[in-house]
């Protein structure tokens, strides 16, 4: 199993988008400082999470949500608690 996900900065108003086939150990590498584009703003938790049964389907998932166009409002607005928290 595939997963998309987005993990919110607890020191800023940052959020990353990502996809992988093991969310905790991913969670963790950008915790430990292991992603250059995210180790500025340790530490991360996740605010949303998709399951995809293929690699493909989550990647280009992935690249949707990263255009930051309607796809990206509209999962906002679906998990706006989790981000405003």
């Amino acid at each position: 199993m595939y997963f998309v996900y987005i993990i919110k900065s607890q020191k800023v108003k940052a959020l990353y988008i990502g996809n992988t086939n093991n969310f905790a150990k991913r969670l963790e590498q950008h915790n430990a400082g292991l992603s250059a584009s995210t180790k500025r703003y340790i530490p991360w938790y996740p605010v949303y999470l998709e399951g995809y049964a293929n690699k493909d389907d989550a990647k280009d998932r992935e690249e949707k949500l990263k255009q930051f166009g309607k796809v990206y409002s509209q999962l906002k607005r679906r998990v706006r608690r989790s981000l405003l928290s």
